[in-house]
Formats: structure tokens, C-alpha cells, sequence
């Protein structure tokens, strides 16, 4: 992979508008505050503050079709991923699973 994790299709990082549109698309909470604290399509626990953050609750923008595969910087191909998911997936495209979920 040529491009850094978490960065636009030019290797580069994302605007904070860019940022706060992605984590709009994660899934809200109950009991948590939207502004805080959403889940990852995986069900995995992401903290706002921690985006680029390789931590516990930190969080990446990721390609769901992958740069590699023609994927775009267009708001409709981007979306919120737990760091860990994130680099589970890489350019596995399209046969791709959560590499760590939530416990149900």
C-alpha cells in the first residue's frame, strides 16, 4: 500500500469539515453523547477526539471501495472505521469482515 492509513486518495489528510461529515455517519449510542462517543459499522466503540489515533477508541476515514480499486474521495465512499478494522480491511475489497466486533 502505497498511501498512509486514514489519508485522501493524494496520500494526504482530510479537513476537519471532511472529518466531522465521516463521523456523522457512525451509529449513535444510547446513553452517550453523539458528540463523543459512536459505533463503527462493526459495532466497535470510537471516541471523536481519538480520529488518527492508534489507541483503544481510535478511529479512521476509510475508502468503502478502496483507492486501489478506483475508490474516490466523494463523500459517499467515505466512512468511519475503528483504526483496527480499518487496517483489516486494507484493499480487501469486495470480500471484507469486521477483524474485531463488539461483543453482542
Amino acid at each position: 500500500m502505497s498511501r498512509a492509513y486514514g489519508t485522501n486518495v493524494r496520500g494526504g489528510g482530510f479537513s476537519a469539515a471532511e472529518i466531522e461529515a465521516v463521523w456523522q455517519k457512525a451509529y449513535l449510542v444510547a446513553g452517550y453523547s453523539g458528540d463523543q462517543v459512536r459505533k463503527d459499522q462493526c459495532g466497535m466503540f470510537m471516541v471523536r477526539d481519538q480520529y488518527g489515533c492508534v489507541s483503544q477508541f481510535g478511529w479512521e476515514i476509510d475508502h468503502a471501495i478502496p483507492v486501489a480499486h478506483g475508490g474516490s474521495d466523494v463523500f459517499t465512499n467515505l466512512q468511519p472505521l475503528h483504526w483496527r478494522n480499518n487496517r483489516g480491511k486494507g484493499d480487501n475489497f469486495p470480500r471484507w469482515t469486521c477483524s474485531i466486533q463488539a461483543a453482542a
